[in-house]
């Protein structure tokens, strides 16, 4: 039997998955690893614990598999979006930690770039809204304020990437500086319609473009990893999202996945439309097999999964994560409580940096179980958010949702998500979709598979229908709509 292992390096954790050569998932492995928080509103991850952790899990991958390394035809690698990591070009160390995509620190540098007039030329040409979500601003922010950054660079001694190009450039012994189209439409410097770094966006930042890597096709040679005397060709690299949307055969105009992750990522492909968003969503690039690229409409929420962390780690009232679906069957239908978790800002449609969390409703007998039903629910709220205003900008009414990630294995929250959009929600048999993706790709440039190959693939799990009217569905999203504007630059006013 012949393998393909796809690394899925997430925001909280590193994942390996193995899958044979008929497209079976037959292993997982799993390892957290440190979330930093040097300051309110920064978030950092150690880039060597990035890489030691996914080197850790690839490792028990194989030896709880019993699969021998000469059996592994190629490796993919899907990664968490718009982190950045700057590093020595000789030592391969990195030159500060990897500032997260949930990173606000640069704020105020969104802020300057809209003052000089650039947001319109960055969205008609990156696809993007100006933020500091995105890696740009992060670069920046390494550049000018880190010692000796901006003395290596004089000496050609410095790269930047993300998540995946750090990766790879460790994977690969230092031989491979390079990213794919995905992950490089996710920068904010790089150009979707000329498939290019943009140079007017770099010169405005002072960013140099010597620093960055080469962009590919998702499924190409992105060179070999070298592990105790084997030797494993890189063959498909993805974005998590745009890895997710290509794991769930969404391959045609129309077709929609949600990931419900750390953050939850609506996704539409629009086949070769680089269609431009009226409505806050963005524009970015779809998986490629070739130089021609898709694209697609994408809203991004920032907090989701994350906010189910918050509840565990921080309120500590829950134990994990699975325990939220009983406590939200064992109470009644929530009365006026909402709870936005805006740790981060908020996200598309709202692309406010300011806003921050807060609950709403709260009376004298609103207790532990109301806040984690309410925490749950506000990840279909915000997905709700999204598919309003795709379906604006695409003329196309929703027909189904494809769902994936560990929360979609809450069969309350897709019910609740089922009853808001009033749509089919269909949950696959494996819901490891990002992973399955990155391992797609890299099976359909090592000649394993091709498309039709992950189609017959596709198996549903469950499919979840509306079971409230359309006078209900309109109260619940009322008051969400009058939660959210509560908190709309908050920290401004």
């Amino acid at each position: 039997m012949k393998y393909i292992v796809a690394l899925d390096q997430g925001t909280t954790s590193s994942r390996a998955i193995l899958i044979n050569e008929k497209g079976e998932l037959v292993g997982i492995e799993q390892k957290e690893f440190k979330q930093i928080f040097p300051k309110p509103g920064w978030v950092e991850h150690n880039p060597m614990e990035i890489l030691s952790s996914q080197i850790k899990v690839f490792e028990d991958l194989i030896a709880n598999n019993n699969v021998s390394f000469d059996s592994i035809i190629s490796l993919g690698i899907t990664n968490q979006r718009e982190t950045i990591v700057l590093w020595d070009k000789d030592t391969g160390k990195p030159l500060y930690n990897a500032i997260v995509w949930q990173d606000k620190r640069t704020s105020n540098i969104c802020e300057d770039i809209k003052k000089e007039g650039l947001e319109k030329y960055i969205k008609e040409n990156t696809g993007l809204v100006v933020d500091s979500y995105f890696s740009a601003t992060k670069i920046k922010w390494i550049i000018d304020n880190v010692d000796n950054v901006k003395n290596k660079i004089k000496k050609k001694k410095v790269l930047a990437g993300t998540v995946d190009s750090w990766l790879i450039y460790n994977l690969t012994s230092f031989k491979s500086h390079v990213t794919d189209f995905t992950n490089a439409s996710r920068t904010m410097i790089y150009n979707i319609r000329t498939l290019s770094w943009d140079d007017k966006i770099l010169d405005y930042l002072d960013i140099p473009k010597s620093i960055l890597p080469k962009v590919l096709p998702s499924s190409s040679d992105f060179g070999t990893f070298e592990y105790k005397g084997f030797k494993i060709p890189i063959r498909g690299v993805a974005g998590d999202q745009q890895a997710a949307l290509f794991g769930q055969a969404c391959f045609d105009n129309g077709m929609v996945k949600n990931t419900y992750g750390t953050g939850c990522f609506l996704l539409m492909n629009t086949g070769k439309n680089m269609n431009l968003s009226s409505n806050g969503l963005l524009t970015t690039i779809a998986c490629s097999t070739s130089n021609s690229v898709n694209y697609a409409l994408e809203g991004s929420v920032f907090i989701a999964g994350a906010a189910i962390q918050w509840l565990r780690d921080s309120l500590k009232i829950i134990k994990n994560a699975s325990e939220t679906e009983r406590i939200s069957n064992s109470i009644d239908e929530l009365e006026n409580v909402y709870v936005v978790p805006a740790f981060a800002g908020l996200g598309a449609p709202y692309w406010d940096m300011y806003s921050r969390g807060a609950i709403f409703g709260l009376s004298r007998d609103t207790g532990r179980k109301h806040i984690i039903k309410a925490t749950l629910e506000s990840l279909a709220y915000q997905t709700k958010d999204i598919i309003d205003v795709m379906e604006r900008d695409s003329n196309l009414k929703l027909k189904s949702l494809k769902v994936d990630g560990g929360a979609c294995k809450n069969n309350y929250l897709m019910q609740f998500q089922s009853n808001l959009i009033n749509s089919e929600v269909l949950r696959p048999k494996i819901i490891e979709s990002t992973a399955m993706g990155a391992g797609y790709l890299a099976g359909i440039s090592s000649s394993l598979w091709d498309k039709d190959k992950i189609v017959s693939n596709q198996k549903i799990d469950k499919k979840f229908n509306s079971k409230i009217d359309s006078i209900k569905r309109k109260i619940l999203y009322k008051g969400w709509e009058k939660a959210v504007k509560r908190t709309l630059n908050w920290l401004e006013n």
